[in-house]
């Protein structure tokens, strides 16, 4: 019987200096903003720049798999993956979402990712590869010295990301992107509703709707996970 993870009250890992890149700096947005520290610290303008890459980052191209199920059996971590399987055997992975000790940046030992055959081995308890039976779910270990821990739920999901990859720092297109959407949230912030009045007094529809990224998808899209674009 599967137990359930409780979920995880640490920061969100997009929060986290170490985990989301920083694609454009705080001086850079003051620099275009043309701002001043007394009216708009640093706190204030990184937090912008924050809520620009959540909004655009997730929705690119990206190694990543969702985590619903972990195991811990003689230091070694099993972790069961939704969906592709998208790690190899000596890839660095950050692990987030699934609690202590599970938590962090790890190598991995090994993986079963036959990504070509994902219908069919999901739909199957087991498969006979290279001389041994192997779990018919996508998974891959890691080497985590702990007291064993009996499978259980990931409720919600936790996540994996190859380390290091797709990070778009230094990425002009992705650059602009942020800035722009920068550029936006500043300036619903500091105006009434949210909306923006044009020279001619016609009212902008709210910044920050629906269409806020629309406006730079078009500049992204060749870098756009088509999984992320539904309906």
């Amino acid at each position: 019987m599967w137990g359930a993870v409780a979920p995880d009250r640490s920061p969100h890992p997009f929060r986290e200096g170490t985990e989301m890149p920083t694609i454009i700096t705080v001086s850079e947005l003051r620099t275009i903003l043309g701002v001043s520290v007394s009216l708009y610290p640093d706190s204030v303008l990184a937090d912008i720049i924050d809520a620009a890459e959540q909004v655009t980052l997730p929705m690119l191209v990206k190694y990543h798999s969702a985590i619903d199920a972990v195991e811990l059996n003689s230091n070694i971590a099993t972790y069961h993956v939704l969906g592709t399987n998208n790690f190899s055997k000596g890839q660095s992975v950050i692990i987030t979402g699934c609690t202590a000790p599970f938590n962090g940046t790890f190598t991995v030992l090994s993986s079963n990712d036959f990504d070509q055959d994902i219908t069919f081995y999901e739909a199957n308890s087991s498969l006979y590869v290279d001389g041994m039976y192997t779990a018919g779910r996508p998974f891959f270990t890691v080497a985590i010295t702990n007291a064993d821990i009996s499978p259980r739920k990931v409720i919600p999901s936790g996540t994996a990301t190859l380390s290091g990859a797709s990070t778009y720092v230094g990425n002009p297109v992705v650059e602009q992107a942020v800035t722009a959407l920068s550029k936006e949230i500043f300036q619903a912030r500091n105006s009434s509703g949210g909306a923006i009045q044009g020279v001619d007094f016609q009212i902008s529809p709210y910044a920050l709707g629906r269409s806020l990224f629309n406006r730079v998808s078009g500049m992204l899209g060749g870098l756009l996970d088509v999984e992320t674009m539904i309906g």
